[in-house]
């Protein structure tokens, strides 16, 4: 489920989760009237969940547009506790669905390696299909994006909202970001490093930062060519967060060999771990013979 949440001059601007989209080779938008388009990914946030998909609006005929629009915005943090509250997506992808409850708790803290955000409780049922819809105060404005990722089998009645207020700087960051294809594999991009994941149980006995940690780094390729070093953790690609090594990969899949880009690392000084920028210019990926 997806989000109307500006245009530009030339997209209409998607909110959804970044789960919904992680990994994905091609993106189609099938909007109420049972329009689809293609789409592309415009930027993730992986650490928030949350991500923007652009539609070219000359993708979208007239009668589309007459039966869209963007949606309102409200006040998560004007939120209380016994408020009511209504989710709308695609449950179980069966087609729209609408569920009821009230707001159970504000400020929930999940412990969930990879995510950093405080969550709405709700007891409006939500459901795989729901990801990335709108959670709705009595007003019709948007208080919160959906995440069934959060969801448990073993419970009911427990669902969960990224709140629109702390949502909505990072999609704004994400709108205003070029829109970019994956580039072909001819053009690929890379870094020359052995990246590793870290364990959430490793960050916090060494008190690390979440992303890429860096195990050694091959002689002449771009990163060491931009100064990043053997133990350096990778915290962010291009303005984006960066959380491990798949997340990774897939930002770099639509960036081509020989651009430039600022990469965010962090790297251990006196017994601290301090985050520099530096500029990498990719490299290609090397020949399998």
């Amino acid at each position: 489920t997806g989000v109307i949440v500006g245009e530009n001059d030339s997209e209409l601007l998607i909110a959804t989760n970044n789960h919904v989209v992680e990994g994905a080779e091609t993106l189609t938008v099938s909007f109420a009237n049972e329009t689809s388009v293609e789409a592309s990914i415009k930027g993730t946030d992986s650490s928030k969940d949350l991500a923007v998909v652009a539609v070219p609006l000359d993708s979208i005929d007239d009668d589309t547009m007459n039966a869209i629009s963007i949606i309102t915005l409200g006040d998560s943090d004007k939120l209380q506790v016994g408020e009511p509250v209504i989710a709308i997506g695609n449950a179980l992808g069966y087609g729209q669905s609408v569920t009821t409850g009230i707001v159970s708790a504000l400020d929930r803290n999940l412990d969930m390696e990879g995510f950093d955000s405080k969550l709405i409780q709700t007891d409006a049922a939500i459901n795989p299909g729901n990801s990335g819809g709108a959670l709705l105060n009595m007003k019709g404005e948007v208080i919160g994006i959906n995440s069934a990722k959060f969801a448990s089998n073993a419970v009911e009645g427990m669902g969960y909202a990224i709140p629109i207020s702390k949502a909505q700087p990072i999609l704004e960051d994400l709108m205003s970001r070029e829109t970019r294809d994956k580039v072909d594999s001819s053009e690929a991009s890379y870094l020359g490093i052995n990246p590793l994941d870290l364990s959430a149980e490793v960050t916090a006995m060494f008190d690390m930062p979440e992303g890429v940690f860096v195990s050694s780094v091959s002689t002449g390729e771009a990163a060491d060519n931009a100064g990043i070093r053997k133990g350096d953790i990778i915290t962010g690609f291009d303005g984006q967060t960066v959380t491990g090594r798949d997340d990774l990969n897939d930002k770099m899949k639509y960036y081509a060999a020989g651009e430039t880009v600022d990469i965010t690392i962090a790297r251990a000084q006196n017994g601290q771990y301090v985050e520099q920028t530096v500029q990498v210019t990719l490299g290609s990926r090397p020949s399998a013979d």
